[in-house]
Order: structure tokens, then C-alpha cells, then sequence
């Protein structure tokens, strides 16, 4: 479903702040900075498939919700492990779906190696944060099969604190799905940023995508 397309400026922790078009969580960006030598070796073919941008090394903001378990997962409570982190809205119907399969599939490419990884989400839509809210997408969308799969909620005001921390635009709407910045942050191990990427809303990408996500946790993962 479309909705009308909102102009927000992105701000991500350490990197210079680019104006973004959104239309239901999909960006016109180009990415913000390139890969530096200096970062593990991701193939070329992966940076521009994701239209990745490096975040440098700083301290991801820390966050404390609940998941659709109902457990408490702090971003420290990660530590150890490559943390794919997204924001999602529970009741979307157009590109959070998408990147769950992104997911899922990424998950399963990852084999043995997938245990040295995290997927998250953070809830955007403050109408429906409910543990059940986020527990149903997670069921409905096959991202109950991902181990370490934690959509997390909790109450508005610590949902929008988390989202300015990284810089994820809202426009809240209580009668349905929210329009948000759709963002991909790929913090390492040691829990600092490193990489950010903005997927769109093609349903045949998912392939692509599900490959360079898997091909960006190997280049983070700590060694076997």
C-alpha cells in the first residue's frame, strides 16, 4: 500500500547527515560514505547491492525493550555476536515483510555461522507495541525459526529515544501502518556500528539481499 511520501533528514551516528525521500520506509539516497580499505574485505558486488555505507567504528546506542518472548534484551545482552538491527512495524504490509523473508533466508545461508549472529528489530508503531503485536509478525512472517530473532517493544517514549538514537524518521498513524525510515545497521561484535544499508521495497531482491547480508555477518563474525 502507498502513502503519501514524506521528506525527513537522516542523521546516523557518525556520519554527515543526508536528506533522504521516504515512501513507506523506502529511501532515494545514495549511500552516504563507501567502504574504506581499512574494514573486513566485503566484496565490491555486496557493497553495491546493499548500497552500504561504513558507520566507522563508534559505540552503537544502547538499548534495553522486551522481545515477543517477553524477555528482556539489552544491545549489550548481544555482545559477542554480529547484530543485524532493522525497524520494523508490526502491522506493515509493504517493505517489513520483505526484509523479514531477507532475513529468514540470510538465517539459513548462514548455516553454522548463523550462530554467531542476531537479528533484530525494533518496534516504530507506538499503537501497536504490545508483546502479542510484535509475538503475531513475528509467527505470521516465518521469523520465529531465526534462533536469535528478537522484535523488540516497550513503552512510546523509550521506543522514540531508541529512535532518534538512530536516526529512524516516524510518522505515526493510529489507524494502520506507520511510515518510517527503513534502515539496516550492522554492528560487530565488540557492539560498535560499522555498516548501514537502506532496502527497498522489491520483492525480487530478496535473494540478492538475504546473500549480502550473510556475506556482511561472515566479514564481522568473530572466528569460529
Amino acid at each position: 500500500m502507498l502513502v503519501a511520501a514524506a521528506a525527513f533528514v537522516l542523521v546516523a551516528a557518525g556520519v554527515a547527515a543526508a536528506a533522504i525521500l521516504l515512501v513507506h520506509g523506502r529511501s532515494s539516497a545514495a549511500p552516504l560514505v563507501t567502504i574504506d580499505a581499512a574494514d573486513p574485505a566485503v566484496p565490491a558486488a555486496v557493497q553495491s547491492r546493499l548500497g552500504l555505507s561504513t558507520l566507522g567504528r563508534r559505540p552503537a546506542p544502547g538499548l534495553t525493550l522486551v522481545d515477543q518472548r517477553g524477555r528482556t534484551v539489552s544491545l549489550a545482552s548481544l555482545r559477542g555476536k554480529v547484530v543485524v538491527l532493522e525497524f520494523f512495524d508490526p502491522v506493515c504490509t509493504d517493505i517489513c515483510p520483505i526484509v523479514s523473508q531477507e532475513y529468514v533466508e540470510a538465517n539459513r545461508l548462514l548455516g553454522a555461522a548463523a550462530r554467531r549472529a542476531a537479528f533484530v528489530a525494533v518496534n516504530v508503531n507506538q499503537y501497536h507495541r504490545s508483546v502479542a503485536a510484535v509475538a503475531g509478525f513475528s509467527r505470521k512472517h516465518g521469523l520465529d525459526g531465526i534462533p536469535s530473532w528478537h522484535f523488540l517493544t516497550g513503552p512510546t517514549v523509550t521506543l522514540q529515544k531508541i529512535w532518534k538514537a538512530y536516526g529512524v524518521a516516524v510518522q505515526p498513524n493510529p489507524s494502520g501502518d506507520v511510515v518510517h525510515s527503513s534502515l539496516v545497521y550492522f554492528i560487530d561484535a565488540k557492539g560498535r556500528e560499522r555498516y548501514l544499508a537502506m532496502p527497498d521495497r522489491n520483492k525480487k531482491g530478496i535473494g540478492a539481499w538475504a546473500h549480502g547480508i550473510a556475506a556482511v555477518v561472515r566479514a564481522l563474525a568473530p572466528a569460529a
